[in-house]
């Protein structure tokens, strides 16, 4: 019997670089199939061409026997491919079933057919154990549950072939574990799914199997019953990585950042941030755990002089600081934004020129006013070197890399200047195993050489693995801040969720 997806001899090319390389890849009914891989290694460029983004220059497609040609998104849907993005699209006022009837083609009455639909959406609800009201308003929705109304728009639209792409960053643990539940439960039921995921922890926990790809080929395929992280990594990066960091014990110096009583309102009076009170000394990280949305960037945006807070204090070594910008702020920290395309890169400028952002009027990049092109290709071209930056060149847009080759530009930028003081959001989002190993390392030396850090992000594993002390962040107010001594990932995750709350230490 033929596989229900078979993409063989896949190749692509782009100018300078070949993004797929005779690529082979197959989904049997009812598989949970990885797709693991690093920044660059092709992965994308894949799912793109399987979902009709992207024509193939070579290889065939074929789904249950048949070779196909996609030409768009909606025909990969009457295909039965259908795809969960990382951002969903869905309208927060709209209810379930309204959103699931979108762009649905029928001859039947508007209200007809929104009957119609609910009734679908209670049917599938009630077969895969979604336990989603088909009448409730989206906004309302925990996040985990708006990724399973996503899951139920494709399944209205006979959907075979599920593609989640990073399904797991805006969940909790809780909701991972949920999520494993509705894969399970579809892949039961004779559904084929393709897992993209940079967790090894996760692919080993519900892939069936596992395609590796590095530099455009595929490296294997093997059955995660009868594999193990390591493995999976050194066939990723072609190297040993180390899965575990070693955070030794630091006294921590004077302060360096200090925020009290931090309130910020917005229109309405509607609060985004409540009586926000933390400290960063010298050699210490301090991580913000929370789920996305619930005032982490908010607070970056007040801290970096985006947003100015409606009352309370920062300072800054001692100093309180006024009339904070930007600007200023560039002069007394450096920042790892969440979002790179809308505050961290020019996706139009060269990757030579996003990497000097913020040298190019200093000394040695320009002298009176007049810049040094050799200068700066010298220092960018170390950069390149240091930060493992992929690309044909200095001179290519920054929207041909890979998110995770635009994300270590960002890095580059920001730490090589080793700052005092590092806002880093999210800073391995989109890396792959062997580039977050890197940036814990370079976090990790900022703070033994004394540098201050404030570590915001939705991976649990990376807060308990870097953060000396953790705030959790829930609806714009701190419900804990802990010392990172034996705190049960659980337990965390329930605090994340609003669950419970912990006093303050």
């Amino acid at each position: 019997m033929a596989p229900l997806l078979q993409m063989t001899g896949i190749t692509k090319r782009f100018p300078g670089v070949v993004a797929c390389r005779d690529v082979s890849f197959a989904v049997e009914a009812g598989e949970i199939h990885g797709l693991l891989g690093e920044n660059g290694a092709g992965k994308s460029t894949l799912v793109k061409i399987l979902y009709g983004l992207v024509d193939p220059d070579e290889g065939r497609i074929e789904i249950d026997g048949r070779e196909v040609r996609i030409r768009s998104p909606r025909h990969a849907l009457a295909l039965g491919v259908g795809m969960v993005h990382q951002h969903f699209m869905l309208v927060p006022t709209m209810t379930v079933a309204e959103n699931v009837a979108l762009g649905l083609r029928s001859d039947r009455p508007p209200l007809s057919r929104l009957r119609r639909v609910a009734a679908k959406v209670a049917e599938l609800s009630q077969r895969y154990g979604f336990h989603i009201d088909p009448d409730q308003q989206v906004g309302e929705l925990s996040v985990g549950l708006q990724q399973r109304v996503e899951i139920l728009k494709l399944l209205c639209r006979g959907a075979e072939l599920l593609v989640l792409d990073e399904p797991t960053a805006v969940l909790t643990p809780q909701e991972w574990q949920q999520l494993r539940g509705t894969m399970r439960s579809l892949a039961d039921a004779g559904k084929a799914i393709v897992f993209i995921s940079h967790k090894l922890d996760e692919q080993l926990s519900i892939s069936d199997r596992c395609t590796v790809l590095r530099d455009g080929s595929v490296m294997g395929t093997v059955a995660t019953a009868e594999t193990d992280k390591a493995s999976l990594a050194r066939m990723m990066v072609g190297r040993d990585v180390v899965l575990r960091t070693e955070r030794p014990p630091r006294a921590p110096g004077r302060p360096v950042l200090e925020v009290h009583g931090l309130h910020l309102n917005a229109a309405e009076d509607r609060c985004l941030l409540a009586d926000i009170s933390f400290t960063i000394a010298q050699g210490e990280i301090v991580g913000i755990a929370g789920v996305d949305g619930n005032g982490q960037r908010e607070l970056v945006e007040v801290l970096m002089g985006i947003r100015t807070a409606t009352t309370g204090t920062i300072r800054h070594e001692g100093e309180t600081v006024t009339r904070l910008t930007p600007r200023r702020y560039n002069r007394i920290g450096a920042v790892i934004p969440e979002d790179r395309h809308r505050m961290a890169i020019a996706l139009g400028l060269s990757v030579r020129e996003n990497l000097v952002l913020k040298d190019f009027c200093r000394q040695p990049f320009s002298h009176r006013g007049i810049t040094r092109p050799r200068v700066f290709r010298d220092f960018c071209a170390s950069l390149l070197q240091e930060f493992d930056i992929r690309t044909p060149s200095l001179d290519v847009a920054m929207r041909q890399l890979s998110g995770g080759n635009q994300q270590k530009v960002v890095l580059a930028r920001e730490m090589h200047r080793d700052p005092g003081l590092l806002i880093a959001a999210q800073p391995t989002r989109g890396l792959d195993v062997g580039a977050i190993e890197f940036v814990y390392r370079r976090l990790l030396e900022h703070r033994e050489r004394g540098g201050a850090t404030l570590l915001v992000s939705t991976e649990l594993d990376e807060i308990l693995s870097l953060a000396d002390r953790i705030a959790v962040l829930v609806s714009g107010r701190f419900v804990a801040l802990l010392e990172n001594r034996d705190i049960d990932i659980q337990e965390l995750g329930l605090l994340m969720g609003g669950a419970s709350e912990m006093v303050a230490s």
